[in-house]
């Protein structure tokens, strides 16, 4: 696979496809070629666990030489995320508001988005810190569209910042004409907002260089995941973020018996000369259906050989 050869590989796909037994898989394989790799789960339904038979958690958890695991929880994340907010806050904001500061961020914490906003947040940091400790990332991200509001989230954060800093500085400079004798005043949010401008710019190089960043898409050959996937990375097109590979899971094998699997693999192979027709640009890899879950070391060596 030439995803493999990148610094960072990220896995996405509908749920229920494999996607973290792929990841999973792939992470073992770069680790057996001598690669120190981290694998991440940014999936709320983590089973990392599960397929390892052993507990991961937040931490960085060795599971075998060269690879480490972690599992992202979105609300220890999000609770880190509000109070480095709260710590931004001191000093800015009078102190006879801070206690209606400190509960309007408490409520944001359920807010739609908080969990993604604090996600991406420990993701970056993953990315531009993490990595120098590494030389592989390998992400198992969240089902399709959480994925894609994921990825997209550096491009349209750096706007969001970028609107922010212009009307900062205006006000800046408006209070230094009135208060200051035009003389620079100083601001810290206007320094925070800077800071991780920067960083999200920095992602996002990072995520657009083909030669450091590669995505993969897991599917099913069935006609869902097939329809998901095709919208999934048009829509990443559009971001300039190119899936070039996909992995085809569970493909009923050759030698698959009984009148009714004959029947599921006549049908399934309409699904495979789809796949082929639709993602011509993408490098397939196809793995057989197993008969049974991966949930061991010795079962995911096994599984970990199709990605040559």
């Amino acid at each position: 696979m030439e995803v493999l050869d990148k610094k960072i590989i990220f896995v996405g796909g509908k749920g229920g496809v494999g996607k973290s037994t792929s990841a999973a898989g792939i992470a073992w394989r770069a680790a057996e070629k001598g690669y120190k790799t981290l694998l991440i789960s940014t999936d709320p339904a983590h089973n990392l666990g599960d397929i390892f038979d052993q507990s991961i958690g937040g931490k960085t958890t060795k599971v075998s030489d060269n690879l480490s695991a972690l599992e992202i929880d979105p609300d220890i994340e999000t609770e880190k995320y509000i109070n480095s907010v709260k710590e931004n806050m001191k000093g800015t904001v009078h102190s006879g508001m801070m206690e209606e500061v400190h509960r309007q961020l408490d409520t944001a914490k359920a807010s739609p988005g908080a969990d993604e906003a604090a996600l991406f947040d420990k993701l970056i940091s993953i990315i531009l810190e993490e990595s120098e400790h590494f030389d592989k990332l390998v992400f198992d991200t969240a089902p399709t569209g959480h994925t894609i509001r994921l990825l997209t989230l550096p491009e349209l954060m750096g706007v969001w910042i970028e609107g922010l800093l212009k009307k900062r500085k205006k006000t800046k400079e408006n209070y230094s004409q009135l208060l200051n004798d035009g003389e620079p005043i100083e601001d810290p949010i206007y320094d925070v907002l800077r800071e991780r401008q920067e960083r999200f710019s920095k992602a996002r190089e990072i995520l657009l260089d083909g030669n450091k960043t590669g995505f993969i898409f897991v599917l099913n050959p069935e006609r869902l995941p097939i329809l998901e996937t095709k919208k999934a990375l048009e829509l990443l097109d559009n971001y300039h973020l190119h899936v070039k590979t996909l992995i085809v899971n569970k493909v009923l094998p050759d030698n698959a018996d009984g009148q009714f699997l004959q029947e599921l693999k006549e049908n399934e192979k309409g699904y495979l000369s789809k796949i082929k027709e639709t993602f011509k640009k993408q490098e397939i890899v196809y793995i057989p259906l197993f008969s049974h879950d991966i949930s061991s070391k010795e079962e995911l060596m096994q599984f970990s050989k199709y990605y040559r």
